[in-house]
């Protein structure tokens, strides 16, 4: 059982890891033990998850979203078995925790008509100073 928040923690049946031969360091042993981690969460059956999250863990998971609704991490950085797979909780927890922040709405805003007077008179005046700088005509 892996716990995101106070609220939401994720159940052992929602979970399924499966460990291959690592790439990266090892040495010999690389060849040997299975130390990689891949840690599958079913987020699209999960009971615990709110929709709106689900919908943003899609969007932030993307390649990593399946057909069938689940989030796969793979974790093969450290050399043992066990840092793998605290690695991919990690990794997991994160990736739920920023599903769940939601994000604040955008009230959209028009400038004001003085903004935009003063606006334009600004350039008017950088305007007039560039003319300035131009050749003198002869007369």
């Amino acid at each position: 059982m892996i716990r995101i928040n106070e609220n939401i923690t994720l159940e052992d049946w929602e979970l399924t890891e499966t460990f291959m031969r690592s790439s990266g360091p090892g040495g010999q042993n690389v060849n040997k033990v299975s130390t990689a981690v891949e840690l599958r969460f079913e987020a699209e059956r999960s009971p615990n998850l709110p929709p709106a999250a689900k919908a943003r863990l899609k969007k932030l998971a993307g390649r990593r979203w399946t057909k069938d609704g689940a989030v796969i991490i793979t974790a093969e950085k450290h050399r043992t078995q066990p840092r793998n797979r605290a690695e991919a909780e990690e990794k997991l927890v994160a990736l739920i925790q920023q599903a769940l922040f939601r994000p604040k709405y955008r009230v959209k805003t028009r400038p004001t008509l003085a903004s935009k007077r003063r606006r334009l008179e600004g350039k008017k005046q950088r305007g007039q100073v560039k003319v300035l700088r131009g050749k003198i005509p002869d007369d």
